[in-house]
Protein backbone atom coordinates (compact mmCIF):
# COMPACT_ATOMS: atom_id res chain seq x y z
CA UNK A 1 0.00 0.00 0.00
CA UNK A 2 0.95 3.53 -0.90
CA UNK A 3 1.70 5.78 1.47
CA UNK A 4 2.24 8.70 -0.71
CA UNK A 5 -1.73 9.46 -0.49
CA UNK A 6 -2.56 12.21 2.25
CA UNK A 7 -5.80 13.76 2.02
CA UNK A 8 -5.90 17.40 3.65
CA UNK A 9 -9.37 16.87 5.02
CA UNK A 10 -10.80 20.09 6.90
CA UNK A 11 -13.34 20.35 10.36
CA UNK A 12 -16.21 20.21 7.88
CA UNK A 13 -14.62 17.15 6.06
CA UNK A 14 -14.38 14.92 9.34
CA UNK A 15 -18.08 16.57 10.45
CA UNK A 16 -19.54 14.69 7.57
CA UNK A 17 -17.66 11.69 8.51
CA UNK A 18 -18.81 11.42 12.27
CA UNK A 19 -22.33 11.78 11.53
CA UNK A 20 -22.51 9.66 8.67
CA UNK A 21 -21.25 6.74 11.45
CA UNK A 22 -23.51 8.23 13.73
CA UNK A 23 -26.40 7.01 11.89
CA UNK A 24 -25.13 4.16 10.31
CA UNK A 25 -24.84 3.17 14.33
CA UNK A 26 -28.50 4.64 15.10
CA UNK A 27 -29.82 2.78 12.38
CA UNK A 28 -28.21 -0.62 14.37
CA UNK A 29 -29.79 0.10 17.53
CA UNK A 30 -33.64 1.11 15.70
CA UNK A 31 -33.28 -2.40 13.68
CA UNK A 32 -32.38 -3.88 16.58
CA UNK A 33 -36.11 -3.58 18.38
CA UNK A 34 -37.91 -5.46 15.75
CA UNK A 35 -35.43 -8.42 15.67
CA UNK A 36 -37.58 -10.98 17.75
CA UNK A 37 -36.59 -13.98 16.30
CA UNK A 38 -33.78 -15.82 14.05
CA UNK A 39 -35.89 -15.18 10.96
CA UNK A 40 -36.31 -11.24 11.96
CA UNK A 41 -32.26 -11.10 12.37
CA UNK A 42 -31.32 -13.43 9.26
CA UNK A 43 -34.10 -12.58 6.84
CA UNK A 44 -35.76 -9.50 8.34
CA UNK A 45 -38.69 -11.11 9.03
CA UNK A 46 -39.39 -11.07 4.82
CA UNK A 47 -40.82 -8.12 5.47
CA UNK A 48 -39.27 -5.97 2.52
CA UNK A 49 -40.84 -4.09 -0.10
CA UNK A 50 -39.19 -4.46 -3.63
CA UNK A 51 -37.32 -0.62 -3.85
CA UNK A 52 -35.69 -1.46 -0.43
CA UNK A 53 -34.79 -4.78 -1.46
CA UNK A 54 -33.67 -3.40 -5.06
CA UNK A 55 -31.79 -0.83 -3.87
CA UNK A 56 -29.98 -2.74 -0.99
CA UNK A 57 -29.33 -5.83 -3.49
CA UNK A 58 -27.39 -2.99 -5.75
CA UNK A 59 -25.56 -1.44 -2.88
CA UNK A 60 -24.42 -4.78 -1.42
CA UNK A 61 -22.17 -5.09 -4.40
CA UNK A 62 -21.72 -1.82 -5.03
CA UNK A 63 -18.60 -1.97 -1.80
CA UNK A 64 -15.14 -1.00 -1.90
CA UNK A 65 -14.35 -4.09 -4.04
CA UNK A 66 -16.14 -2.47 -6.77
CA UNK A 67 -15.33 1.00 -6.50
CA UNK A 68 -11.69 0.69 -5.83
CA UNK A 69 -11.34 -2.70 -8.20
CA UNK A 70 -13.12 -1.59 -10.68
CA UNK A 71 -11.86 1.65 -11.24
CA UNK A 72 -8.43 -0.02 -11.08
CA UNK A 73 -9.75 -2.22 -13.71
CA UNK A 74 -10.77 1.29 -15.91
CA UNK A 75 -6.92 2.40 -15.52
CA UNK A 76 -5.37 -0.73 -16.04
CA UNK A 77 -7.73 -2.01 -18.81
CA UNK A 78 -10.24 1.27 -20.07
CA UNK A 79 -13.49 1.39 -21.74
CA UNK A 80 -13.68 -2.45 -21.64
CA UNK A 81 -14.45 -2.97 -18.36
CA UNK A 82 -17.86 -1.71 -19.43
CA UNK A 83 -18.02 -5.92 -20.04
CA UNK A 84 -18.00 -6.23 -16.33
CA UNK A 85 -21.62 -4.59 -15.93
CA UNK A 86 -23.13 -4.96 -19.32
CA UNK A 87 -21.94 -8.56 -20.05
CA UNK A 88 -20.70 -9.85 -16.30
CA UNK A 89 -24.10 -8.71 -14.65
CA UNK A 90 -27.25 -7.15 -15.90
CA UNK A 91 -28.36 -10.44 -18.12
CA UNK A 92 -27.36 -12.29 -14.76
CA UNK A 93 -29.46 -10.18 -12.84
CA UNK A 94 -32.74 -10.32 -15.20
CA UNK A 95 -32.19 -13.89 -15.30
CA UNK A 96 -32.32 -14.10 -11.35
CA UNK A 97 -35.52 -12.86 -11.45
CA UNK A 98 -37.30 -13.90 -14.13
CA UNK A 99 -36.33 -17.66 -13.70
CA UNK A 100 -34.26 -18.40 -10.55
CA UNK A 101 -36.67 -16.14 -7.95
CA UNK A 102 -39.40 -18.48 -8.52
CA UNK A 103 -37.47 -21.47 -7.77
CA UNK A 104 -35.95 -20.26 -4.48
CA UNK A 105 -38.76 -17.92 -2.99
CA UNK A 106 -41.26 -20.64 -4.38
CA UNK A 107 -39.10 -23.32 -2.35
CA UNK A 108 -39.38 -21.10 0.79
CA UNK A 109 -35.85 -22.36 0.98
CA UNK A 110 -33.93 -19.27 3.70
CA UNK A 111 -30.34 -19.26 1.70
CA UNK A 112 -28.60 -20.62 -1.71
CA UNK A 113 -27.21 -23.25 0.26
CA UNK A 114 -30.87 -24.61 1.77
CA UNK A 115 -31.84 -25.04 -1.77
CA UNK A 116 -29.29 -27.22 -2.76
CA UNK A 117 -30.17 -29.70 0.16
CA UNK A 118 -33.85 -29.52 -0.96
CA UNK A 119 -32.48 -30.58 -4.55
CA UNK A 120 -29.77 -32.97 -4.27
CA UNK A 121 -29.22 -33.99 -0.35
CA UNK A 122 -26.75 -33.67 2.50
CA UNK A 123 -23.46 -33.93 1.08
CA UNK A 124 -23.33 -31.54 -1.82
CA UNK A 125 -25.21 -29.48 0.81
CA UNK A 126 -22.28 -29.50 2.78
CA UNK A 127 -19.53 -28.61 0.85
CA UNK A 128 -21.92 -26.16 -1.09
CA UNK A 129 -21.94 -24.34 2.88
CA UNK A 130 -18.54 -24.63 3.81
CA UNK A 131 -17.57 -23.67 0.17
CA UNK A 132 -19.36 -20.22 0.41
CA UNK A 133 -18.52 -19.63 4.19
CA UNK A 134 -14.75 -19.84 2.88
CA UNK A 135 -14.81 -18.03 0.26
CA UNK A 136 -17.44 -15.45 1.78
CA UNK A 137 -15.08 -14.41 4.33
CA UNK A 138 -12.13 -13.77 1.83
CA UNK A 139 -14.44 -11.60 0.25
CA UNK A 140 -14.41 -10.13 3.66
CA UNK A 141 -11.00 -9.52 3.39
CA UNK A 142 -11.19 -7.84 -0.14
CA UNK A 143 -13.57 -5.02 1.39
CA UNK A 144 -11.19 -4.94 4.71
CA UNK A 145 -8.25 -4.18 2.45
CA UNK A 146 -10.13 -1.85 0.35
CA UNK A 147 -11.38 0.36 3.18
CA UNK A 148 -8.18 0.19 4.91
CA UNK A 149 -6.25 1.86 1.62
CA UNK A 150 -9.26 5.28 2.53
CA UNK A 151 -8.50 5.10 5.76
CA UNK A 152 -4.56 5.38 5.73
CA UNK A 153 -4.74 7.41 2.84
CA UNK A 154 -7.35 9.67 4.72
CA UNK A 155 -5.62 9.76 8.43
CA UNK A 156 -2.33 8.47 7.53
CA UNK A 157 -2.79 5.23 9.96
CA UNK A 158 -0.95 1.71 10.00
CA UNK A 159 -2.96 -0.38 7.46
CA UNK A 160 -3.31 -3.12 10.37
CA UNK A 161 -5.28 -0.45 12.63
CA UNK A 162 -7.22 0.97 9.80
CA UNK A 163 -8.35 -2.77 8.84
CA UNK A 164 -9.09 -3.22 12.83
CA UNK A 165 -11.08 0.29 13.11
CA UNK A 166 -12.83 -0.87 10.33
CA UNK A 167 -13.88 -4.31 10.80
CA UNK A 168 -15.58 -2.81 14.17
CA UNK A 169 -18.26 -0.33 12.86
CA UNK A 170 -19.45 -3.23 10.53
CA UNK A 171 -19.46 -5.60 13.18
CA UNK A 172 -21.38 -3.06 15.71
CA UNK A 173 -24.53 -2.83 13.71
CA UNK A 174 -24.66 -5.95 12.11
CA UNK A 175 -24.75 -7.25 15.65
CA UNK A 176 -27.06 -5.22 16.32
CA UNK A 177 -30.10 -4.91 13.87
CA UNK A 178 -29.22 -8.02 11.82
CA UNK A 179 -30.14 -7.98 7.86
CA UNK A 180 -32.39 -5.30 8.67
CA UNK A 181 -29.81 -3.05 10.05
CA UNK A 182 -27.81 -4.06 6.70
CA UNK A 183 -30.46 -3.87 4.15
CA UNK A 184 -31.09 -0.19 6.03
CA UNK A 185 -27.50 0.79 5.61
CA UNK A 186 -27.10 0.20 2.68
CA UNK A 187 -30.32 1.74 1.00
CA UNK A 188 -28.53 5.21 2.72
CA UNK A 189 -25.39 3.67 1.90
CA UNK A 190 -26.53 3.45 -2.13
CA UNK A 191 -27.32 7.58 -2.08
CA UNK A 192 -24.12 8.68 0.13
CA UNK A 193 -21.92 6.18 -2.76
CA UNK A 194 -23.25 8.25 -5.41
CA UNK A 195 -23.02 11.78 -3.68
CA UNK A 196 -19.22 10.91 -3.52
CA UNK A 197 -18.46 9.85 -6.73
CA UNK A 198 -20.37 12.10 -9.13
CA UNK A 199 -18.31 15.23 -7.84
CA UNK A 200 -15.39 13.32 -8.69
CA UNK A 201 -16.54 12.41 -12.03
CA UNK A 202 -17.37 15.73 -12.89
CA UNK A 203 -14.48 17.36 -11.68
CA UNK A 204 -12.09 14.89 -13.21
CA UNK A 205 -13.69 15.04 -16.65
CA UNK A 206 -13.84 18.97 -16.48
CA UNK A 207 -9.41 18.74 -14.98
CA UNK A 208 -8.73 16.52 -18.41
CA UNK A 209 -10.71 18.70 -20.83
CA UNK A 210 -14.33 16.80 -21.24
CA UNK A 211 -14.62 13.03 -22.95
CA UNK A 212 -12.78 14.49 -25.74
CA UNK A 213 -9.84 15.45 -23.85
CA UNK A 214 -9.91 12.29 -21.82
CA UNK A 215 -10.00 9.79 -24.86
CA UNK A 216 -6.77 11.87 -26.26
CA UNK A 217 -5.40 11.42 -23.05
CA UNK A 218 -5.90 7.96 -23.06
CA UNK A 219 -4.70 7.45 -26.87
CA UNK A 220 -1.23 8.94 -25.76
CA UNK A 221 -0.84 6.51 -22.62
CA UNK A 222 -2.35 3.22 -23.22
CA UNK A 223 -3.18 2.94 -26.76
CA UNK A 224 -6.84 3.31 -28.66
CA UNK A 225 -8.07 -0.49 -28.13
CA UNK A 226 -8.81 1.11 -24.44
CA UNK A 227 -11.76 3.30 -25.43
CA UNK A 228 -13.34 0.43 -27.33
CA UNK A 229 -14.91 -2.95 -25.94
CA UNK A 230 -15.05 -5.26 -28.86
CA UNK A 231 -12.00 -4.21 -30.78
CA UNK A 232 -8.89 -6.79 -30.96
CA UNK A 233 -10.88 -9.76 -29.37
CA UNK A 234 -10.68 -11.90 -31.99
CA UNK A 235 -10.14 -15.49 -31.93
CA UNK A 236 -6.13 -16.04 -33.02
CA UNK A 237 -5.81 -11.91 -32.76
CA UNK A 238 -6.10 -11.09 -29.23
CA UNK A 239 -4.79 -7.67 -28.47
CA UNK A 240 -7.51 -6.04 -26.21
CA UNK A 241 -6.35 -5.37 -22.92
CA UNK A 242 -8.30 -8.05 -21.26
CA UNK A 243 -6.79 -10.43 -23.14
CA UNK A 244 -9.17 -12.78 -23.90
CA UNK A 245 -10.83 -13.41 -27.45
CA UNK A 246 -15.01 -12.57 -27.37
CA UNK A 247 -15.55 -16.16 -26.96
CA UNK A 248 -13.96 -16.09 -23.27
CA UNK A 249 -15.50 -13.06 -22.82
CA UNK A 250 -18.86 -13.95 -23.86
CA UNK A 251 -18.93 -17.47 -22.03
CA UNK A 252 -16.27 -16.89 -19.06
CA UNK A 253 -17.17 -13.47 -18.32
CA UNK A 254 -20.61 -12.99 -19.31
CA UNK A 255 -21.99 -16.41 -18.68
CA UNK A 256 -20.16 -18.85 -16.01
CA UNK A 257 -18.71 -15.31 -13.63
CA UNK A 258 -21.53 -13.83 -14.18
CA UNK A 259 -24.50 -16.05 -13.91
CA UNK A 260 -22.79 -18.37 -11.26
CA UNK A 261 -22.26 -15.02 -9.18
CA UNK A 262 -25.70 -13.08 -9.37
CA UNK A 263 -27.58 -16.16 -9.12
CA UNK A 264 -26.04 -18.22 -6.62
CA UNK A 265 -24.22 -15.71 -4.34
CA UNK A 266 -26.08 -15.88 -1.52
CA UNK A 267 -24.88 -12.47 -0.48
CA UNK A 268 -26.51 -11.13 -3.33
CA UNK A 269 -29.68 -13.23 -3.12
CA UNK A 270 -30.11 -12.57 0.15
CA UNK A 271 -31.44 -9.32 -0.09
CA UNK A 272 -34.17 -10.90 -2.48
CA UNK A 273 -35.02 -13.45 -0.01
CA UNK A 274 -36.15 -10.88 2.92
CA UNK A 275 -38.53 -9.41 0.09
CA UNK A 276 -42.35 -9.45 1.36
CA UNK A 277 -43.68 -11.33 -1.04
CA UNK A 278 -42.87 -13.19 -4.54
CA UNK A 279 -43.63 -10.29 -6.94
CA UNK A 280 -41.24 -8.38 -4.61
CA UNK A 281 -38.50 -10.91 -4.79
CA UNK A 282 -38.60 -11.62 -8.61
CA UNK A 283 -38.46 -7.63 -8.92
CA UNK A 284 -35.28 -7.39 -6.63
CA UNK A 285 -32.95 -7.89 -9.05
CA UNK A 286 -34.31 -6.34 -11.99
CA UNK A 287 -34.59 -3.08 -9.95
CA UNK A 288 -31.32 -3.27 -9.30
CA UNK A 289 -30.35 -3.82 -12.98
CA UNK A 290 -31.54 -0.19 -13.37
CA UNK A 291 -28.57 1.35 -11.54
CA UNK A 292 -25.99 -0.54 -11.95
CA UNK A 293 -26.54 -0.12 -15.93
CA UNK A 294 -25.43 3.44 -15.30
CA UNK A 295 -22.50 2.63 -12.53
CA UNK A 296 -19.58 2.30 -14.78
CA UNK A 297 -19.83 6.49 -15.90
CA UNK A 298 -18.90 6.99 -11.74
CA UNK A 299 -16.73 4.38 -11.40
CA UNK A 300 -15.02 2.96 -14.52
CA UNK A 301 -14.34 6.69 -15.80
CA UNK A 302 -12.96 8.17 -12.92
CA UNK A 303 -10.42 5.08 -13.24
CA UNK A 304 -9.73 6.01 -17.19
CA UNK A 305 -8.95 8.93 -15.90
CA UNK A 306 -6.58 8.43 -13.10
CA UNK A 307 -4.59 6.46 -15.70
CA UNK A 308 -4.73 8.61 -18.28
CA UNK A 309 -3.27 11.74 -15.81
CA UNK A 310 -1.16 9.38 -13.87
CA UNK A 311 0.24 7.27 -16.97
CA UNK A 312 2.45 4.56 -15.82
CA UNK A 313 2.94 5.86 -11.98
CA UNK A 314 -0.14 3.52 -11.57
CA UNK A 315 1.79 0.51 -12.37
CA UNK A 316 4.93 1.34 -9.46
CA UNK A 317 7.06 2.60 -12.09
CA UNK A 318 9.76 5.38 -11.50
CA UNK A 319 9.00 3.99 -7.81
CA UNK A 320 5.70 5.51 -7.73
CA UNK A 321 4.49 3.67 -4.71
CA UNK A 322 1.11 3.60 -6.54
CA UNK A 323 -0.88 0.80 -8.05
CA UNK A 324 -3.95 0.27 -9.83
CA UNK A 325 -5.76 -0.07 -6.65
CA UNK A 326 -4.77 3.83 -5.79
CA UNK A 327 -6.58 5.34 -8.84
CA UNK A 328 -9.78 6.71 -6.94
CA UNK A 329 -8.11 7.81 -3.41
CA UNK A 330 -5.47 9.41 -5.40
CA UNK A 331 -8.07 11.16 -7.69
CA UNK A 332 -9.85 12.71 -4.59
CA UNK A 333 -6.56 13.60 -3.58
CA UNK A 334 -5.44 15.62 -6.65
CA UNK A 335 -9.02 17.37 -7.73
CA UNK A 336 -11.37 18.01 -4.48
CA UNK A 337 -11.48 20.75 -2.66
CA UNK A 338 -12.27 20.65 1.70
CA UNK A 339 -16.44 20.35 2.21
CA UNK A 340 -16.67 17.87 -1.58
CA UNK A 341 -13.70 15.83 -0.51
CA UNK A 342 -15.82 15.16 2.81
CA UNK A 343 -18.25 13.27 0.84
CA UNK A 344 -16.14 11.10 -1.49
CA UNK A 345 -14.17 10.11 1.49
CA UNK A 346 -17.72 9.45 3.59
CA UNK A 347 -18.58 7.64 -0.25
CA UNK A 348 -16.16 5.21 -0.05
CA UNK A 349 -16.71 4.39 3.80
CA UNK A 350 -20.45 3.45 2.55
CA UNK A 351 -19.15 1.71 0.00
CA UNK A 352 -16.73 -0.15 2.25
CA UNK A 353 -19.53 -0.47 4.74
CA UNK A 354 -22.41 -1.85 2.26
CA UNK A 355 -20.11 -4.87 1.09
CA UNK A 356 -18.39 -5.74 4.39
CA UNK A 357 -21.69 -5.91 6.04
CA UNK A 358 -23.33 -8.16 3.17
CA UNK A 359 -20.63 -10.50 3.28
CA UNK A 360 -20.77 -10.94 6.86
CA UNK A 361 -24.70 -11.14 7.14
CA UNK A 362 -25.13 -13.61 4.32
CA UNK A 363 -21.95 -15.92 6.05
CA UNK A 364 -23.73 -15.56 9.63
CA UNK A 365 -27.11 -16.71 7.73
CA UNK A 366 -25.33 -20.14 5.99
CA UNK A 367 -23.18 -21.09 8.91
CA UNK A 368 -26.44 -20.52 11.51
CA UNK A 369 -28.83 -22.31 9.32
CA UNK A 370 -26.68 -24.63 6.92
CA UNK A 371 -24.15 -26.17 8.89
CA UNK A 372 -25.12 -25.41 13.01
CA UNK A 373 -28.52 -25.73 13.12
CA UNK A 374 -28.57 -28.52 10.22
CA UNK A 375 -25.45 -30.57 11.69
CA UNK A 376 -23.91 -29.75 14.83
CA UNK A 377 -26.87 -28.08 17.33
CA UNK A 378 -30.35 -29.27 15.53
CA UNK A 379 -34.11 -28.98 16.93
CA UNK A 380 -32.87 -26.32 19.57
CA UNK A 381 -34.87 -23.12 20.83
CA UNK A 382 -34.82 -20.57 18.18
CA UNK A 383 -33.32 -18.10 20.52
CA UNK A 384 -30.78 -20.32 20.81
CA UNK A 385 -29.74 -19.48 16.38
CA UNK A 386 -30.47 -16.20 17.17
CA UNK A 387 -27.24 -15.77 20.15
CA UNK A 388 -25.18 -18.01 17.38
CA UNK A 389 -25.70 -15.83 15.06
CA UNK A 390 -24.89 -13.06 16.30
CA UNK A 391 -22.10 -14.69 18.14
CA UNK A 392 -20.88 -16.23 14.10
CA UNK A 393 -21.26 -12.28 13.28
CA UNK A 394 -18.15 -11.46 15.31
CA UNK A 395 -16.22 -15.09 13.94
CA UNK A 396 -16.43 -14.03 10.98
CA UNK A 397 -15.30 -10.26 11.26
CA UNK A 398 -12.48 -11.75 12.91
CA UNK A 399 -11.78 -13.84 10.46
CA UNK A 400 -12.06 -11.35 7.61
CA UNK A 401 -9.24 -9.06 9.64
CA UNK A 402 -7.10 -12.03 9.09
CA UNK A 403 -8.33 -12.45 4.95
CA UNK A 404 -7.71 -8.92 4.13
CA UNK A 405 -3.97 -9.27 4.46
CA UNK A 406 -4.27 -11.81 1.76
CA UNK A 407 -5.65 -9.44 -0.08
CA UNK A 408 -3.06 -6.96 0.32
CA UNK A 409 -0.76 -8.49 -1.53
CA UNK A 410 -2.54 -8.55 -4.87
CA UNK A 411 -1.69 -5.79 -7.29
CA UNK A 412 -5.69 -5.37 -8.69
CA UNK A 413 -8.33 -6.55 -6.34
CA UNK A 414 -10.53 -7.10 -8.09
CA UNK A 415 -8.79 -9.77 -10.05
CA UNK A 416 -8.18 -11.32 -7.35
CA UNK A 417 -11.85 -11.44 -6.62
CA UNK A 418 -12.59 -12.86 -10.01
CA UNK A 419 -10.30 -15.59 -9.57
CA UNK A 420 -12.29 -16.54 -6.28
CA UNK A 421 -15.15 -16.57 -7.98
CA UNK A 422 -13.77 -18.70 -10.54
CA UNK A 423 -13.37 -21.18 -8.02
CA UNK A 424 -16.52 -21.05 -6.37
CA UNK A 425 -19.24 -19.70 -8.08
CA UNK A 426 -18.46 -21.04 -11.46
CA UNK A 427 -18.93 -24.93 -10.15
CA UNK A 428 -21.70 -24.19 -8.19
CA UNK A 429 -23.59 -22.83 -11.51
CA UNK A 430 -22.38 -25.45 -13.01
CA UNK A 431 -24.38 -28.02 -10.15
CA UNK A 432 -27.26 -25.49 -10.04
CA UNK A 433 -28.19 -25.07 -14.33
CA UNK A 434 -27.73 -28.94 -14.62
CA UNK A 435 -30.17 -29.67 -11.91
CA UNK A 436 -32.65 -27.44 -12.55
CA UNK A 437 -33.39 -28.39 -16.20
CA UNK A 438 -32.44 -32.00 -16.10
CA UNK A 439 -34.32 -34.64 -13.48
CA UNK A 440 -31.75 -37.37 -13.89
CA UNK A 441 -29.11 -35.66 -11.94
CA UNK A 442 -28.30 -37.25 -8.89
CA UNK A 443 -26.76 -36.71 -5.46
CA UNK A 444 -23.47 -38.17 -6.43
CA UNK A 445 -23.08 -36.40 -9.63
CA UNK A 446 -23.71 -33.03 -7.98
CA UNK A 447 -20.98 -34.16 -5.12
CA UNK A 448 -18.38 -35.29 -7.89
CA UNK A 449 -19.10 -32.50 -10.06
CA UNK A 450 -18.90 -29.70 -7.41
CA UNK A 451 -15.63 -30.59 -5.92
CA UNK A 452 -13.99 -31.25 -9.46
CA UNK A 453 -15.21 -28.07 -10.48
CA UNK A 454 -14.01 -26.16 -7.69
CA UNK A 455 -10.38 -28.18 -8.48
CA UNK A 456 -10.29 -27.67 -12.05
CA UNK A 457 -9.93 -23.88 -11.47
CA UNK A 458 -7.38 -23.93 -8.73
CA UNK A 459 -4.72 -26.32 -10.95
CA UNK A 460 -5.21 -23.93 -13.94
CA UNK A 461 -4.51 -20.85 -11.57
CA UNK A 462 -1.55 -22.88 -9.66
CA UNK A 463 -0.25 -23.52 -13.46
CA UNK A 464 -0.51 -19.96 -14.79
CA UNK A 465 1.87 -18.63 -11.06
CA UNK A 466 4.03 -21.39 -12.35
CA UNK A 467 4.04 -19.74 -15.95
CA UNK A 468 2.33 -16.21 -16.68
CA UNK A 469 3.55 -17.11 -20.21
CA UNK A 470 -0.36 -19.46 -20.20
CA UNK A 471 -2.22 -16.40 -20.51
CA UNK A 472 -2.02 -12.97 -21.52
CA UNK A 473 -3.14 -11.27 -18.57
CA UNK A 474 -4.39 -12.39 -14.53
CA UNK A 475 -8.12 -11.14 -15.67
CA UNK A 476 -7.81 -13.89 -19.37
CA UNK A 477 -6.72 -16.41 -16.62
CA UNK A 478 -9.92 -16.11 -14.36
CA UNK A 479 -12.29 -15.88 -17.55
CA UNK A 480 -10.74 -19.40 -18.94
CA UNK A 481 -10.25 -20.61 -15.18
CA UNK A 482 -14.39 -20.13 -14.98
CA UNK A 483 -14.86 -22.11 -18.35
CA UNK A 484 -12.95 -24.88 -17.38
CA UNK A 485 -14.68 -25.42 -14.19
CA UNK A 486 -18.11 -25.41 -15.47
CA UNK A 487 -17.36 -27.72 -18.29
CA UNK A 488 -15.78 -29.81 -15.86
CA UNK A 489 -18.94 -29.88 -13.79
CA UNK A 490 -21.57 -30.16 -17.22
CA UNK A 491 -18.63 -33.59 -18.03
CA UNK A 492 -18.98 -35.50 -14.98
CA UNK A 493 -21.96 -34.21 -13.61
CA UNK A 494 -23.53 -36.36 -16.44
CA UNK A 495 -21.28 -39.20 -16.18
CA UNK A 496 -21.82 -39.48 -13.10
CA UNK A 497 -25.58 -39.34 -13.22
CA UNK A 498 -25.94 -41.87 -15.95
CA UNK A 499 -24.48 -44.59 -13.82
CA UNK A 500 -26.19 -43.64 -10.43
CA UNK A 501 -29.49 -43.34 -9.23
CA UNK A 502 -31.97 -40.40 -9.08
CA UNK A 503 -34.31 -39.21 -6.60
CA UNK A 504 -38.14 -40.45 -7.63
CA UNK A 505 -39.83 -37.68 -9.53
CA UNK A 506 -41.97 -37.23 -6.71
CA UNK A 507 -39.02 -35.29 -4.51
CA UNK A 508 -38.20 -32.65 -7.02
CA UNK A 509 -41.43 -31.02 -7.53
CA UNK A 510 -41.00 -27.47 -7.95
CA UNK A 511 -36.99 -28.27 -7.92
CA UNK A 512 -36.78 -28.95 -11.62
CA UNK A 513 -38.52 -27.56 -14.82
CA UNK A 514 -41.68 -29.27 -15.76
CA UNK A 515 -42.03 -31.15 -12.36
CA UNK A 516 -44.54 -29.29 -10.22
CA UNK A 517 -45.78 -26.03 -10.99
CA UNK A 518 -44.64 -22.95 -9.52
CA UNK A 519 -46.87 -19.88 -8.67
CA UNK A 520 -44.62 -17.16 -10.02
CA UNK A 521 -47.48 -14.64 -8.26
CA UNK A 522 -47.36 -16.17 -5.30
CA UNK A 523 -48.63 -14.14 -2.11
CA UNK A 524 -48.05 -10.56 -4.41
CA UNK A 525 -50.81 -8.23 -3.24
CA UNK A 526 -53.11 -6.26 -5.40
CA UNK A 527 -50.59 -3.41 -6.03
CA UNK A 528 -48.10 -5.48 -6.99
CA UNK A 529 -49.50 -6.99 -9.78
CA UNK A 530 -49.76 -3.42 -11.97
CA UNK A 531 -48.79 -3.71 -15.64
CA UNK A 532 -45.57 -1.26 -14.96
CA UNK A 533 -44.48 -3.88 -11.97
CA UNK A 534 -44.67 -6.36 -14.29
CA UNK A 535 -40.83 -8.74 -14.07
CA UNK A 536 -41.16 -9.15 -17.49
CA UNK A 537 -41.27 -5.68 -18.63
CA UNK A 538 -38.61 -4.86 -16.01
CA UNK A 539 -36.37 -7.17 -17.62
CA UNK A 540 -37.19 -6.65 -21.01
CA UNK A 541 -36.04 -2.64 -20.94
CA UNK A 542 -33.05 -3.12 -18.72
CA UNK A 543 -31.70 -5.41 -21.76
CA UNK A 544 -32.40 -3.05 -24.11
CA UNK A 545 -30.49 -0.66 -22.43
CA UNK A 546 -27.92 -3.00 -21.85
CA UNK A 547 -27.58 -3.06 -25.05
CA UNK A 548 -27.95 1.03 -26.50
CA UNK A 549 -25.04 1.44 -24.15
CA UNK A 550 -22.92 -0.67 -25.49
CA UNK A 551 -23.21 0.91 -29.08
CA UNK A 552 -21.46 4.21 -27.93
CA UNK A 553 -18.36 2.09 -27.20
CA UNK A 554 -18.06 -1.15 -29.88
Amino acid sequence: MTTGIQLDLSWVDYLMIIIYFGVVIGIGFTARRRVKTSMDFFLSGRSMPAWITGLAFVSANLGATEIIGMAANGAQLGITTLHYYLVGAVPAMVFLGLVMMPFYYGSKVRSVPEFMLRRFGKSPHIVNSIAFSVSNVLIAGINLYAMAIVIEAMLGWPEWVAIIVSAGFVLAYITLGGLSSAIYNEVMQFFVIIAGLVPLTIVGLHRVGGWGGLTKAVEQTSGVQHLSTWVGTGIGDVTNPIGANWLAIVLGLGFVLSFGYWTTNFTEVQRAFSAKNMSAARRTPLIAAFPKLFIPFIVVIPGMIAGAVLGNQLAGANNSGLDYNDAIPKLIQMYLPSGVLGVAVTGLLASFMAGMAANVSSFNTVFTYDIWQRYIRPKMPDSHYLHIGRMVTIIGVLVGIGTAFLAAQAQNIMTYMQTLFSFFNAPLFGVFILGLLWKRMTTPAALVGYLLGIIAPTIVWIAYLLNPDLFATATAETLYGAIISFGTVIVFGVLVSLVTKPKPEKELSGLVYGIGKIDIHGDAVATDTKWYRSPALLGTVALVLCVALYLPFL
